[in-house]
């Protein structure tokens, strides 16, 4: 596997093209000696159901991924929790507001974006809603599905973290 910085070469410091790899997490510029440490980005994804135990999932409408299954989430932004996070990408993604948010687990994962392999730590959450009558595909989420957990196939999920969370989420 490639060095995950292998296509930054010039020092974000300096600007010099002498950006050179010291580890496989690190690069450092041989001209002014600044070390850059690669660490993941954090992502959230969320079990969403409602108090009949049903659980909302997307279809993702865009790549990595495409027509999958997927639970609605997404990178955390700057000063951001990662429950504040869940709260605001259920919305963007569903219309629907979150009364409770649990966190649950996280597992790495690679999102492929772009051509660049971004290194993720992804938190997953389950989020409580009232009902999900109002509940509507936006963003990056192509249609909506309503399910009883017992239903959900692990392999109709597209992400490889989250196809290893929902195997966790169904079998506790």
């Amino acid at each position: 596997m490639p060095h995950p910085l292998d296509l930054f070469n010039y020092c974000p410091i300096c600007g010099q093209k002498t950006f050179i790899e010291t580890n496989e997490k690190a690069k450092r510029c041989a001209s002014c000696g600044f070390v850059y440490y690669f660490n993941p980005s954090a992502a959230v994804a969320c079990f969403i159901k409602n108090a009949k135990g049903e659980l909302l999932v997307v279809r993702r409408g865009t790549p990595p991924a495409e027509n999958t299954l997927d639970l609605p989430g997404g990178f955390v932004d700057m000063h951001e929790t990662g429950e504040d996070s869940a709260r605001r990408e259920v919305k963007e993604e569903t219309h629907l507001d979150v009364k409770e948010c649990r966190y649950l687990f996280s597992i790495p994962n690679i999102y492929p974006y772009s051509g660049f392999k971004v290194h993720t730590l992804d938190l997953f959450y389950e989020c409580e809603v009232e009902s999900f009558d109002t509940a509507a595909a936006d963003d990056d989420a192509e249609e909506i599905l309503i399910l009883r957990p017992e239903e959900i196939d692990p392999e109709d999920f597209g992400l490889t973290s989250v196809k290893e969370a929902v195997k966790r989420y169904i079998s506790k």
